[in-house]
């Protein structure tokens, strides 16, 4: 991967690399042979699994890498999965966050997907959750509790200004949720179709905080996603650098007026994708009812 993120640092994109902070050689790697201009526009999103780490005896580790990406001129943002198992492990977490780092870590919320339409992960109430887990003070958590559950209608550009990307197939998605796929590896020469999803068919926006916080539908006022990234420590240094944080300041909006749709262009797009909603539902229904029907064959046959 480190091949790959350099060329892509040397075409003038910006990097987010998520990881749990373990993969010390390929951390250095990066830092030891990236010129300074491309480590100015790369990031390490660093999953905090503190009761893993701490049973694993990986915590000092975990700090060290943290600590070598921050000295060797990258921006890194820490982020912590809460669980209702970690609560009696709050003070001690905080304490580590602010011995190592000087701040405290950004608290995400997890989704059940066992549960239809996706709950919160925990066994207590949405308030307890709330006031428990409030107390690290992260914008990232205060917008993702915020939005979590809110159904979204506005007008969203996701698949026109951003998507997903697998690297490994070529398929480009819209967004997390949406069936609308292509892959742009089958025919490099064709150009790609950057088409915007309207509107959304799930219950919730997943991933909100990024693709509302760059601002995938303009007239929601969002906090930035640099804002849902960045902490200042004790020091007052900044977790994000400079470049960093300017570009993850930004919104799409800003770099995109002049492909923006009128009222009724909005109109016409929505229709055609309520269509598509529609049959992409019956799809889901059917396959659905399909694999219920095998699964009783299956245990029947197992009987």
């Amino acid at each position: 991967m480190t091949d790959v993120v350099r060329k892509i640092l040397e075409q003038g994109h910006y990097v987010m690399i998520v990881n749990n902070g373990t993969m010390t050689s390929r951390l250095n790697e990066m830092i030891q042979q990236y010129p300074q201009e491309l480590k100015n526009r790369l990031g390490f999103k660093f999953s905090f699994h503190y009761l893993e780490l701490k049973k694993r005896k990986l915590l000092d580790m975990f700090f060290s890498n943290i600590n070598s990406i921050r000295n060797g001129g990258c921006s890194f943002s820490l982020e912590l999965t809460p669980s209702d198992e970690l609560i009696p492990y709050i003070n001690e977490v905080k304490d580590e966050c602010m011995k190592r780092l000087g701040a405290l870590c950004h608290i995400t919320v997890a989704r059940d997907e066992n549960v239809k339409g996706f709950g919160i992960l925990t066994k207590l109430s949405r308030e307890k959750y709330t006031e428990i887990w409030s107390q690290f003070n992260s914008p990232l958590f205060d917008f993702k509790i915020k939005i979590f559950n809110q159904k979204r209608n506005e007008f969203c550009y996701a698949g026109m200004w951003g998507g997903i990307l697998e690297l490994g197939t070529g398929v480009l998605r819209a967004c997390d949720c949406t069936f609308l796929r292509q892959n742009i590896l089958d025919n490099p020469e064709k150009p790609i179709n950057f088409k915007p999803i309207g509107v959304c068919n799930k219950e919730q926006c997943h991933n909100g905080h990024a693709w509302l916080g760059l601002g995938m539908i303009p007239e929601l006022d969002t906090p930035s996603y640099a804002d849902m990234r960045d902490r200042v420590d004790k020091n007052g240094h900044h977790w994000l650098r400079p470049d960093m944080y300017s570009f993850l300041s930004s919104k799409l909006e800003h770099l995109n007026r002049d492909d923006m749709f009128n009222e009724y262009e909005k109109k016409r797009i929505r229709k055609k994708a309520n269509i598509q909603n529609h049959i992409w539902n019956i799809r889901e229904i059917l396959i659905g009812s399909t694999r219920k029907k095998l699964s009783k064959v299956y245990h029947a046959i197992r009987k």
